[in-house]
């Protein structure tokens, strides 16, 4: 599947590649930043499905949508923060719409519909794993930051929300479940508890509370109580 992504802000379109590399059968052709060089890119590049922005200078995505001609169209995807456009965008001809922020598990979907239109043979989404995340993204507000691995020193749930916790001290909104980010996560990170996952990377103490428990001290002070066989299971793992 070969796909072209149109944005004209760079964060959004490294976003969703991110998360389009998580499926092995995708092949990202090109990028555009406007949706003149979206017309352009598609004459040439003849891409299977093109995830295009709504809203963009001098030419928008229905406008784009709208200037394609010829016996190989591509598929539409329209990605945007909108949601009161999706008929306006599937009257245009679209297979899908995106919401911004675009989540892992929406995406898959979209994959899955997309598959039986070009003709590939549809797979299962938990086929569709990536090895581990070289970014993690947060919400904070309506902004949406790319964060380092390395950075995190922990995830913790409250009830459906996901929060991440940054080594500077920095709290975002988590795109995924917990069990969702396990998956992903590398092999410093580690479930300790129902509710929360941290980065062992992170320990700076590890120190017994009773006959049954101990206590991490994490890099930004952070306190995290675990049984004593786990304790015992990190620090083998870490080489404490």
């Amino acid at each position: 599947m070969r796909v072209l992504l149109v944005d004209d802000e760079p964060i959004a379109r490294q976003i969703l590649r991110e998360h389009l590399e998580s499926f092995p059968d995708v092949e990202i052709v090109g990028e555009a930043g406007s949706g003149v060089e979206a017309v352009e890119l598609i004459q040439t590049l003849n891409p299977d499905v093109v995830f295009l922005d709504l809203q963009m200078p001098e030419l928008g995505g229905l406008a784009v949508a709208r200037k394609l001609r010829g016996d190989r169209m591509p598929l539409i995807v329209f990605v945007t923060a909108f949601e009161q456009h999706a008929l306006e965008a599937f009257d245009a001809g679209a297979v899908d719409y995106l919401l911004k922020p675009v989540r892992q598990e929406r995406l898959a979907a979209t994959i899955l519909k997309v598959r039986p239109l070009l003709g590939a043979r549809p797979v299962k989404v938990e086929k569709a794993v990536a090895g581990p995340a070289r970014r993690i993204v947060g919400r904070h507000g309506s902004d949406m930051h790319l964060l380092d691995p390395a950075e995190v020193v922990a995830f913790e749930a409250d009830g459906e929300t996901v929060f991440i916790i940054t080594a500077a001290g920095g709290r975002y909104y988590a795109e995924h479940t917990l069990k969702a980010l396990e998956a992903r996560l590398d092999a410093r990170f580690r479930r300790v508890h129902r509710k929360t996952i941290i980065n062992t990377d992170h320990i700076r103490r590890i120190s017994p509370l009773s006959s049954k428990r101990w206590l991490l001290k994490m890099s930004n002070g952070m306190d995290v109580v675990v049984a004593k066989r786990l304790a015992g299971l990190i620090r083998d793992e870490t080489r404490w």
